[in-house]
């Protein structure tokens, strides 16, 4: 059975919906480099970094990195279709995975955890980081919006069309944090309702829920 290590509210999320939407069974590990216990030990011994979401294969090979996840998945069980069939489709589809792990992702970390990358850095001078790291990853999701939901395609309904896949995903769960939804609301209300779709789809929803139980 595979194995996934996360935690609520976590970038686990995305893996957690794309199992439902594969139908694969798996064992949930409670972990964050955050939480220390039992499972962060688990965790540390198949990932150094401690980072979540990791995912553990039934061989025991182990795969971290969401994107990389979300692209395993989407080839290893295609009935699925987390990623597009069509191979222009698809890499694009897997060019906008990269795209938010590479660009809203990595500006999540440093608004996080400002002391990992100014160490010397006083009060002030973090929150000027952090306010800074927020605008850049909020024009960033503008321009995923307009990659990738410009006015041409905005009447799909989910970015993989007309059912949610794998980059649905993980843009509905990142864009959750750092203020992203509000400033999208404002800023691209088409892409801001595409994420209220992918929230709301039925065999999503409960996912999000539980990550998201005041939302």
């Amino acid at each position: 059975m595979l194995t996934l290590y996360g935690t609520q509210g976590s970038g686990s999320a995305a893996i957690e919906a794309a199992l439902e939407l594969a139908g694969q069974p798996y064992r949930m590990v409670d972990a964050a480099s955050w939480k220390p216990g039992p499972g962060l030990d688990e965790l540390l011994q198949v990932n150094p970094l401690g980072q979540i979401p990791t995912l553990r294969l039934p061989d025991g090979a182990v795969l971290t990195e969401s994107a990389a996840i979300l692209i395993h998945l989407g080839l290893s069980s295609p009935a699925a279709n987390l990623l597009p069939q069509a191979p222009t489709a698809r890499a694009q589809a897997i060019r906008g995975l990269v795209f938010i792990a590479a660009n809203c992702y990595a500006a999540i970390s440093i608004i996080d955890f400002p002391q990992r990358w100014c160490a010397d850095a006083d009060k002030p001078m973090r929150q000027r980081i952090i306010d800074g790291v927020r605008a850049r990853l909020h024009q960033h999701w503008d321009i995923f919006a307009e990659q990738f939901y410009p006015p041409a395609v905005a009447g799909q309904h989910f970015l993989n069309g007309a059912a949610p896949g794998a980059l649905d995903l993980l843009a509905g769960v990142v864009s959750r944090w750092s203020g992203s939804r509000a400033h999208l609301q404002l800023s691209r209300p088409a892409f801001h309702a595409l994420l209220l779709r992918v929230d709301q789809h039925p065999r999503l929803a409960p996912v999000f829920a539980r990550h998201w139980p005041e939302q």
